[in-house]
């Protein structure tokens, strides 16, 4: 139970520094002369897209860890994830969570 929580908890870490990041960089983006005219969502997805997968091999890499197929298509899973949490999805996580009525006032 204790090493499932320490994953979570880095699981949890890695989506917060990947959704940093997304923002980060999709500001940045978003200045270029060409790119104004795209959503800001649209380039916030695509960096998400890239960058998950890339902190995936990344890290595989670091730790000698061998990357096998289903690691670059977790990424893609998550990616939508970060996407989601650069994009706003705390509100979007913390109403979900209220309309289950588990919060306790």
């Amino acid at each position: 139970m204790e090493a499932l929580i320490q994953y979570v908890t880095y699981a949890l870490m890695a989506v917060g520094v990947l959704a940093f990041l997304v923002s980060m960089i999709t500001q940045v983006l978003k200045e270029l002369p060409k790119v104004k005219e795209i959503q800001t969502s649209a380039i916030a997805l695509a960096v998400s897209m890239i960058l998950c997968p890339l902190a995936v091999i990344i890290v595989c890499q670091y730790f000698r860890i061998v990357i096998v197929w289903y690691y670059v298509f977790a990424s893609f899973i998550a990616a939508f994830i970060v996407y989601l949490v650069a994009t706003g999805g705390w509100e979007r996580v913390t109403e979900m969570w209220n309309r289950t009525k588990y919060n306790r006032k």
